[in-house]
């Protein structure tokens, strides 16, 4: 059933014979441009990306690394790429890898090569010294087999053999953020990119003369799967950038998409929020936005208010609002999962909150008693999307929140290294066939569109009300000029035998104390804390027992740049965080 669903939607059955087919179509057409600050980039052709890629695999084959994981640790550029696809026609699974920085050990690198079997890690030489000399102590104690490839004396693409792979091999172990838990590695097949690649280019109407722009890590899925794999899935071209340039000058982003007349580009929500703060009246007249036809928005919640601005702010420049695409996605359905229709406005309505914390879904007006809720879209190829009772296993009635379940080609079959595979065989009660991937997040069905309300585990559960975090943190930001905008953590400890809410926030860089023991005059700091518990108690209806505001910086994240709740309550817990100012309720 499988292979005929494939047959009916693919035409190919492995990643290196799509690409050999698009180079062989258009060998001169630039597969990837690569931006380097506000002037330098460097490009490369479809043939000459495939032979760069067979010289490397070739290179590894020679060292008999087919079938072997290996760790690919590289900063941003073709050179990732290049590697990342070398070990793709080498049939090495390979492993993609945030690099160490000097803030933080290698104690994520060393949990992953534990956890996929393998001691090697693929990088450039001068990424390896600067580790070597960093983290010699911690190196030394590791069995690491570091292969750095010089290009002057790598074999010929003649010498590439094709490897023993088909649909069904794993392409590469996407290892998750661990927003909830410890990192795991997505065994990602070659037909389970296909197949996403393949509702990608529907669900976003992408075709050969697509343009696609992206400045998000390829170590993360968003940006391998949606800025990489897609152009070369499609033959198009993509415009790349790091991510630190970006993050430097958000404008770079807008400039880029202007410039090389992008049609598709996308991020999480905070990049469009930072868009709005940091670009200039100035800066808008040198940009015209029109050719982008497609800004996705996912990875974290998806807000109306942050839609609503950036449309506002940039409709001048030619951005149009129907433009706006949110999408719901993870690492373990290989990347995209749902999203709406192409050159539409994205839909928002307006759910009772009370009832939303009694699990149920009640549609109602724009008023202080509710809240906005942007859809997510639909399914779309053959996959299929329940809601389910995580404790029944029974399908949810219309207006009910369960956990989401999916079931299509392009779920994985599971994690590497691990038995612990439960979440990727859900059975719903009374279908005996189907198996499906239980996501951890909850939602809702609306007039056929996907609302996402939060996480499983992330779950405030205060007198048997269900309180969703992000809401909270929401709350929580905006209370204050001084809250740093995605640095707040609301979590539920248990206290006297019952669940209190705690709400950890940063200071914006600002607003932090001059020195110790001296207070900051932009900041009072008893007036910020008195305004985050009267809009948590106004917007949602529950007392805080404790507000931290912390020290900026501190806040638990993963690589990703996604909030650790989990790891923040530990800090609460064991008096671990850096508080610069609190407030209990005894």
């Amino acid at each position: 059933m499988l292979q005929t669903s494939l047959d009916k939607t693919l035409k190919y059955y492995s990643l290196i014979d799509l690409l050999n087919s698009n180079a062989a179509k258009n060998p001169d057409k630039v597969a990837f441009n690569y931006l380097i600050g506000d002037e330098d980039e460097i490009s490369i052709s479809f043939e000459q990306l495939v032979m760069d890629s067979k010289r490397i695999a070739a290179y590894l084959q020679n060292e008999g690394l087919s079938g072997k994981q290996a760790l690919i640790m590289y900063p941003p550029g073709l050179e990732y790429i290049k590697a990342f696809l070398g070990c793709l026609y080498a049939g090495v699974i390979a492993v993609p890898v945030y690099p160490p920085t000097l803030s933080r050990n290698m104690d994520r690198i060393r949990s992953i090569l534990i956890d996929a079997s393998t001691n090697i890690i693929f990088t450039t030489s001068q990424l390896h010294s600067k580790i070597a000399k960093h983290f010699s102590e911690e190196i030394s104690a590791m069995d690491i087999k570091w292969i750095c490839i010089d290009e002057s004396l790598l074999p010929q693409a003649d010498q590439w053999t094709q490897p023993d792979i088909n649909g069904e091999s794993i392409a590469f172990l996407q290892y998750t953020s661990g927003s909830t838990s410890a990192p795991k590695g997505v065994m990602v097949s070659h037909q389970n990119i296909l197949y996403n690649e393949k509702m990608i280019q529907k669900a976003f109407n992408n075709d050969e003369n697509t343009i696609v722009f992206g400045w998000l890590p390829l170590y993360h899925d968003m940006g391998l799967i949606g800025n990489v794999l897609q152009p070369l899935f499609l033959g198009g071209t993509s415009i790349l950038m790091s991510p630190i340039d970006f993050l430097k000058k958000p404008f770079r982003w807008l400039q880029a998409i202007s410039k090389y007349k992008a049609t598709v580009s996308g991020a999480p929500n905070f990049a469009y929020d930072l868009c709005v703060k940091k670009v200039t009246e100035e800066q808008k007249t040198l940009i015209d936005l029109s050719s982008w036809k497609v800004a996705y928005n996912g990875a974290e919640p998806v807000r109306y208010e942050t839609l609503k601005k950036f449309s506002a702010e940039f409709e001048n420049c030619g951005f149009k609002e129907e433009s706006f695409y949110p999408c719901y996605g993870m690492a373990e359905a290989t990347l995209f999962i749902s999203g709406g229709v192409t050159n539409k406005k994205s839909i928002i309505k307006y759910f009772d909150s009370k009832a939303l914390r009694d699990n149920k879904v009640q549609e109602t007006r724009e008023c202080n008693e509710s809240i906005a809720l942007v859809s997510c879209g639909t399914t779309h190829l053959e996959q299929k999307i329940k809601i389910v009772n995580p404790d029944t296993y029974n399908t949810c009635s219309k207006n009910e929140i369960g956990e989401i379940w999916v079931n299509g080609v392009n779920v994985a079959n599971g994690y590497f290294g691990t038995g612990d595979n439960a979440n990727f065989r859900g059975r719903i009660s009374g279908e005996n066939s189907a198996k499906y991937l239980k996501t951890g997040d909850l939602g809702f069905i609306n007039d056929g569109q996907l609302y996402i309300t939060g996480r499983l585990k992330d779950l405030i559960i205060l007198r048997g009300k269900n309180y969703y975090p992000q809401d909270i943190e929401l709350t929580t930001e905006k209370a204050h000029i001084g809250i740093k905008d995605g640095c707040s953590a609301a979590f539920s400890i248990t206290e006297e035998n019952e669940e209190r809410l705690v709400i950890v926030a940063e200071i914006e860089r600002a607003f932090r104390p001059r020195e110790s023991g001296y207070p900051n005059d932009k900041l009072d700091a008893k007036n910020v804390l008195t305004h985050i518990r009267q809009k948590v108690m106004e917007e949602h209806g529950a007392q805080p027992y404790c507000i931290c505001l912390i020290k900026t910086g501190t806040i638990p994240k993963t690589s990703s740049g996604k909030i650790q709740r989990n790891a923040c309550k530990q800090e609460y817990l064991n008096n671990e965080l850096v508080i610069w100012h609190i407030d209990k309720k005894e």
